[in-house]
């Protein structure tokens, strides 16, 4: 099976649900409170493990109550929990408040997560035996810069969702096998509001880009080419929460799959490939095999299922959908 490494932060989400956010100065009265682990790099863990993908958590909580409500998920999940770092600052949190309509505003403690500024050895070790790695921007960077170099140096495919926007040293984003950003994150990234040529550009120099769009569906490109839009499947959203990190982690958790059943590993190098060729059938190299246009939609057409189911149900861990319910509704 190729293993997903998942290098991020780990949180506990706090959400209060309320009819609307409040003017400053203002106390509403909220109609609901719950308590779950989140974070963006766990949250794509989970969603991967989800789709049955073999996933390690590499990150850091803190010695406290948060930290073990962390690793009691990982353990349900089936996810191994040494690449947890602990650290003596207290768990992350997320204030998250959600709105009638769905959508939501978080502010975020990074508490433990700050800490992460190394890897440990079995950190390294569980990139470098990994086929792909996904990384977020809620840990510092010198752990990313670590962490890409540690998979580039062993031709692991890396995926980066650029959330929050955050200064990268310059060359970084070139490394990046796969970026997927959001609306906002592309147009800070590009200085292009238009998500078409937002995307256009990030996949420029062999790079894959998929820029989600929530209702409106994702645009997808490679080397600088477009090679469509991705609807959306329409639903009544409910908490629009952890929608962006269950399209990422089902996204890759299906990439590893049609990794594994695919065509056989040759050599060469891990890295990009040649590009979008006739008929749509390049793509970018992992460990001898190769990611195709074909591939990549349908990873994405799994995920923009993944992430409508997830919006339809309140939190964040605990909306993401299982393996059978996906394949249901795509059957």
């Amino acid at each position: 099976m190729n293993r997903i490494a998942v290098l991020g932060s780990a949180n506990v989400n706090l959400v209060v649900r309320q009819p609307r956010l409040p003017r400053p100065g203002e106390t509403l009265f909220g109609t609901g409170f719950s308590s779950e682990p989140g974070g963006a790099g766990l949250n794509q863990a989970v969603a991967a493990a989800r789709l049955d993908a073999g996933v390690d958590f590499l990150g850091m909580v803190g010695e406290d109550a948060h930290g073990e409500q962390i690793r009691r998920l990982l353990a349900r999940e089936g996810i191994p929990d040494d690449g947890l770092e602990s650290a003596v600052e207290p768990t992350g949190t997320a204030h998250t408040a959600v709105v009638d309509s769905g959508e939501n505003s978080i502010v975020v403690v990074p508490g433990a997560n700050a800490a992460l500024t190394a890897l440990s050895r079995t950190q390294r070790e569980a990139i470098e035996r990994a086929a792909f790695l996904m990384m977020q921007c809620e840990l510092p960077v010198s752990a990313l810069v670590e962490g890409l170099a540690a998979a580039r140096a062993a031709g692991v495919f890396t995926v980066l969702t650029p959330a929050p926007v955050v200064t990268l040293p310059d060359g970084f984003l070139d490394l990046v096998d796969l970026i997927v950003p959001g609306r906002l994150e592309a147009a800070a990234l590009t200085g292009q509001s238009d998500p078409v040529r937002a995307a256009e550009l990030l996949s420029a120099g062999g790079t894959w880009a998929i820029v989600t769009l929530g209702a409106e569906g994702s645009v997808v490109a490679f080397d600088g080419s477009v090679l469509g839009l991705a609807p959306a499947r329409p639903v009544r959203a409910v908490d629009t929460t952890a929608a962006g990190d269950t399209f990422v982690g089902v996204l890759v958790a299906q990439l590893a799959a049609g990794a594994d059943r695919g065509a056989g590993a040759g050599g060469g190098d891990a890295g990009r490939g040649a590009g979008v060729g006739a008929g749509g059938a390049g793509g970018a190299a992992i460990g001898g095999r190769s990611i195709s246009a074909t591939a990549m939609i349908d990873a994405v057409r799994w995920a923009t299922v993944a992430s409508s189911v997830a919006v339809t149900r309140p939190g964040a861990t605990s909306s993401m959908p299982t393996l059978a319910e996906v394949t249901a509704i795509l059957a």
